[in-house]
């Protein structure tokens, strides 16, 4: 990607703020019209609204920076050497900084009742669960996040222009299931940004529970990439009696001529380092 890292930067800052801002905004929103409770059918718009937000996001600057969004993305893709370790500290600074921003946009167009209802939309753990019990579920969603971002974005294999809406359909999938329980974050800079902004204002802010929304996500996107790579092995072809059998009719046609292994179809899709076009 011919981009400058400073343009890859401030495109991961725009992304972070956008994710925050109709994100966590979604939850503020949420919960002032259901006066100050959550319901489920709430936390169903919700993560439609984290959904499509991080989908937009992809489409606009995925071409960009890859549109990580996410400081657990970045360096899960790190840890199978699809993102240089060298540009990992810039990216999560400026995923940091834009989470920080997007929540302060929230309290700048909801004012105090922002802090007042649900903290800026920051996550805490439900009533009962415990930190351990939140790192296995934010772990657990963040492993189908990064299992579907390896599949749809990084893997050369993936269809063309499928990208956002599914990375965006995983994102609405593990709120809906864990965000009674963790608030779905899957995100370390989506946690953070809400915290700082939230303390700045003078809201009540769990500070003692940020570790689960750093420890759980990083953990489970590490897990997912290094599984991906062992399991799919995105970049192999398949030997023909494998592909004849997947039922390929390039498969059945090579080995019917004899000319060898199929040819994979060629992709309709802007060509860029699988390392920069990963999401979220």
């Amino acid at each position: 990607m011919n981009v400058s890292l400073i343009r890859r930067v401030l495109a991961e800052f725009l992304g972070t703020a956008l994710l925050v801002l109709f994100g966590a905004g979604s939850v503020v929103a949420a919960l002032s019209i259901g006066d100050g409770q959550l319901d489920y059918a709430g936390l169903g718009i919700v993560s439609l609204a984290f959904g499509l937000v991080v989908a937009l996001v992809i489409h606009t600057l995925g071409t960009t920076s890859g549109a990580h969004i996410n400081p657990a993305v970045t360096i899960a893709l790190a840890v199978v050497r699809r993102f240089k370790w060298a540009e990992v500290g810039p990216y999560i600074v400026a995923q940091l900084a834009g989470a920080v921003a997007g929540a302060a946009l929230v309290v700048a167009y909801v004012g105090d009742r922002a802090t007042e209802l649900g903290g800026v939309g920051l996550t805490a753990l439900g009533s009962g669960v415990s930190p351990v019990q939140g790192v296995v579920a934010e772990a657990l969603a963040t492993f189908l996040l990064l299992l579907t971002i390896m599949a749809v974005a990084v893997d050369p294999r993936a269809p063309a222009g499928w990208a956002g809406f599914l990375i965006g359909l995983a994102v609405a999938v593990e709120i809906m299931v864990i965000g009674p329980f963790t608030g779905g974050s899957v995100n370390p800079a989506r946690s953070f940004g809400p915290y700082l902004v939230n303390e700045l204002f003078g809201g009540s802010t769990p500070w003692a529970e940020l570790w689960v929304y750093v420890v759980g996500p990083c953990i489970g996107a590490a897990a997912a990439t290094v599984t991906y790579e062992l399991l799919a092995r995105p970049g192999m072809v398949p030997p023909i009696s494998a592909a004849v059998e997947a039922g390929l009719p390039e498969a059945e046609s090579a080995a019917s001529t004899g000319t060898g292994a199929p040819t994979m179809p060629q992709q309709t899709r802007r060509e860029t380092p699988v390392g920069r076009r990963t999401k979220t």
